[in-house]
């Protein structure tokens, strides 16, 4: 089909029928700052090809990180995602953009949604998983909207120890829904300072485990003493993999289990799309944000798939919707599913012992250098360590050298001088040794 130029007569015909005098007219909505004063600084036009060079450039400016060692994570990791995944996900009967209203013609589909959902459930130590959301910190801020809901309080205590980001997102969750946020001090973050920040407009208190510096704390107790008070207990675990290693959240008591899941399946992808996991206890379940498959027979006694609550508001009225997330990240879920279910349980348990000692053993080399501390007393494959420079400062140099350090806390607290010196340092089954000796050795030298 060709498209022919807009002649002015036509132009000044169309404006007269929306009683328009002018095209300016059309944005006279747009604050004036908002509006550009001319062309945007991009060249005219370009070929298909000088397109594809273009571009090919600008991705050249990245740092990938399996080119170069690489100890980042932080709510993001590089993990080793077998070929097989990305073959399995492209098959017809699974990678579809039909939505699972209609279970007769998404069997699939519903199949693998309710295998995710009871590996997450099992994954958790939780009684219900639903079908995924967006991502870890988009389900946090969920969470504490469901923590409202059961309830009907309006008071959220979160741990300083939770990731910024994920701190961020409950904020921007609840800044319509007249809910207080409370954030305790990340520098001083106790069990103990916790309790001191509940009262009786409590709804849940979120804490991360591992937490967002890499320390393993047990939350059992906190639980016990939340429950007594009619408080939930919400845990958010970023590396999906340390399940593998350390106590579920369903065994300390949790009452909200939320999961970042790009762990497993899924790649850095330049920060997303990501799988957000989300399970709770079975008498919460309708409260349970998104959606939940169900597992059924059909009139002639066959296994059958459907979806079992759809509380949206796509599927009820508004008012009564426990979330306006609009759908589960499918495809993203597949992946996740495929890959557990090629790990299994043993592979599970073994990856995340390989991730735990590569951890300890890069902690142990980093402790013979001068100018490095340690601060955790437990840890998975994350960990954090005080450095006797600036640690961004400390990062931009060691990437002039193709090492790409760790996080700097400075980046996600900029506001907080007393961390100014700590690096968020993260190993996975990707790390190899002659990647920690290079850490080291550059270590060594940029902290003389």
């Amino acid at each position: 089909m060709r498209y022919l130029p807009i002649s002015s007569d036509d132009r000044a015909e169309m404006l007269d029928k929306i009683g328009a005098q002018s095209i300016d007219d059309l944005f006279i909505d747009v604050p004036k700052h908002a509006l550009l004063g001319g062309l945007v600084d991009l060249p005219l036009h370009m070929t298909e090809m000088e397109v594809e060079q273009n571009f090919a450039a600008f991705s050249a400016r990245n740092i990938p990180a399996s080119s170069v060692p690489f100890f980042v994570g932080a709510g993001a990791y590089h993990h080793h995602v077998p070929s097989s995944v990305d073959y399995q996900i492209q098959r017809g009967e699974f990678l579809t953009a039909y939505t699972p209203y209609q279970p007769e013609i998404s069997q699939g589909t519903l199949q693998t949604l309710y295998e995710f959902q009871s590996q997450v459930a099992q994954l958790s130590g939780m009684d219900v998983a639903n079908a995924s959301m967006y991502d870890g910190s988009t389900a946090c801020g969920e969470a504490a909207l469901m923590a409202r809901r059961v309830t009907k309080k309006k008071k959220v205590v979160l741990s300083g120890n939770l990731h910024p980001q994920y701190i961020d997102v409950v904020k921007s969750a609840t800044k319509y829904t007249d809910d207080v946020i409370t954030v305790t001090d990340p520098t001083v973050n106790k069990n103990e300072n916790l309790l001191e920040q509940v009262d009786d407009e409590t709804s849940c208190v979120i804490v991360q485990y591992p937490d967002f510096f890499g320390n393993i704390n047990d939350y059992t107790d906190l639980a016990n003493a939340l429950h007594e008070r009619k408080i939930l207990l919400v845990i958010v675990t970023t590396e999906i993999i340390s399940l593998g290693a350390i106590k579920s959240p369903g065994e300390m008591g949790a009452d909200i289990f939320v999961g970042e899941g790009q762990s497993i399946g899924n790649g850095l992808n330049f920060g997303g799309p990501y799988v957000g996991l989300f399970a709770t206890r079975q008498q919460y379940v309708r409260q349970l944000p998104g959606r939940l498959c169900g597992e059924t027979v059909d009139a002639d006694g066959k296994r059958g798939y459907v979806l079992t609550l759809s509380t949206r508001e796509q599927h009820i009225r508004r008012e009564k919707a426990t979330s306006n997330i609009c759908t589960n990240a499918g495809l993203c879920t597949l992946a996740f599913t495929i890959h557990m279910t090629l790990l299994g349980e043993k592979g599970l348990r073994q990856l995340a012992k390989i991730n735990h000692a590569g951890a300890v053993k890069l902690a142990s080399k980093l402790k013979t250098i001068d100018g490095v501390e340690l601060l955790n007393d437990t840890f998975f494959n994350e960990f954090t360590v005080r450095l006797n420079k600036n640690a961004a400062e400390v990062v931009e140099v060691l990437v002039e050298h193709d090492v790409i350090a760790g996080l700097p806390v400075s980046r996600l607290y900029p506001g907080k001088p007393e961390l100014a010196n700590d690096l968020i340092i993260a190993v996975t089954e990707t790390t190899s040794e002659d990647d920690m000796d290079i850490l080291v050795s550059e270590l060594k030298e940029v902290l003389k």
